[in-house]
């Protein structure tokens, strides 16, 4: 024999409560009626409302059963097909979102303060190159010059030539370019002749002299080393050199360069020599003794010009 166990449940215990109630409605309203129609009589009273019969439990169970839908189960996990999307969106909820790789300060202060957080990217300036710097190598400064610059005529009838320059200047004797040529002497561009300075000129002293006969090889800075000019007699002489005037007058030049002007003793003087601010030099075609003092005194009308003039140049 089987025995049925019924569990009271929350649904069970409020349909019996129900079905209580609604017998006690019924009780309350027959007697209200009764009260209505007054003291009649029982027939009456039963003619005109006839008792309802009284249902059976058993049976109005079943049909207020079969009115009321079926009961929902609850299940915990059917919740989920009941959340909607709108049900966060007045709180800005991201039910997608996370905090995997934050740091502590956007987890706390909420999703306004991390977007807050995030600045606008602002374009950046392309930056600028710097110069690299160059280590810059430092030139050796060319030293200047000391050595004085003695120019003489390029003529061949010219007493003094480059072939015969070092005999004169150097050695103080006369040798004519012809003589020289003779012995098979060589031309050079230029010569450089080192003038012996004895005791009585200040010591036992060797300073060089450079000498040329074309001066339009000459640099702008070396004119200023140009301290002595052997003059022929023709202007043509000094074409374009500085300091000539206008008319090709050469009188500016002699103002600044000590001239000489080298003949034999028998010859009469050139008339632009008489003119110019020259010094004259008388050698003997036969007398060779007399050279040295001739000589001599070239050396001492340069010395004493460029002690004047010339003090920064070594002599």
């Amino acid at each position: 024999m089987l025995i049925e166990i019924k569990y009271n449940t929350l649904l069970s215990i409020l349909q019996d409560f129900d079905k209580n109630v609604f017998a006690i409605l019924q009780s309350v309203k027959a007697q209200e009626e009764g009260k209505q129609n007054g003291s009649g009589s029982g027939s009456n009273r039963s003619q005109a409302h006839p008792r309802t019969p009284a249902t059976k439990p058993n049976e109005t169970d079943a049909r207020r059963k079969q009115s009321q839908p079926a009961h929902y189960q609850y299940n915990r996990y059917d919740q989920e097909k009941f959340q909607r999307k709108e049900g966060t969106e007045e709180f800005k909820i991201d039910t997608m979102g996370t905090y995997h790789g934050m740091p502590l300060k956007s987890v706390t202060e909420g999703a306004s303060a991390r977007k807050a957080a995030v600045p606008t990217p602002t374009p950046q300036p392309a930056p600028i190159p710097r110069p690299v710097a160059v280590p810059q190598v430092k030139q050796p400064t060319k030293r200047t010059s000391r050595t004085p610059i003695i120019i003489i005529p390029a003529s061949t009838t010219s007493l003094i030539s480059l072939y015969n320059a070092k005999d004169l200047l150097q050695d103080l004797k006369f040798l004519t370019t012809a003589e020289k040529k003779a012995q098979g002497a060589r031309r050079d561009n230029e010569v450089l002749l080192q003038r012996r300075k004895d005791a009585s000129q200040g010591g036992q002293t060797t300073v060089p002299y450079r000498v040329i006969d074309t001066p339009n090889k000459l640099q702008p800075q070396d004119w200023d080393r140009v301290v002595a000019v052997f003059v022929q007699g023709p202007a043509w002489q000094f074409k374009g050199w500085p300091w000539l005037l206008s008319d090709g007058s050469p009188v500016d030049i002699f103002a600044k360069i000590r001239a000489f002007h080298l003949k034999y003793d028998d010859l009469s003087l050139d008339n632009n020599v008489t003119k110019w601010d020259v010094q004259v030099l008388n050698i003997s075609r036969s007398k060779r003794h007399l050279d040295r003092a001739t000589l001599i005194k070239f050396w001492q009308s340069l010395d004493k010009y460029m002690v004047k003039h010339k003090a920064n140049l070594r002599f």
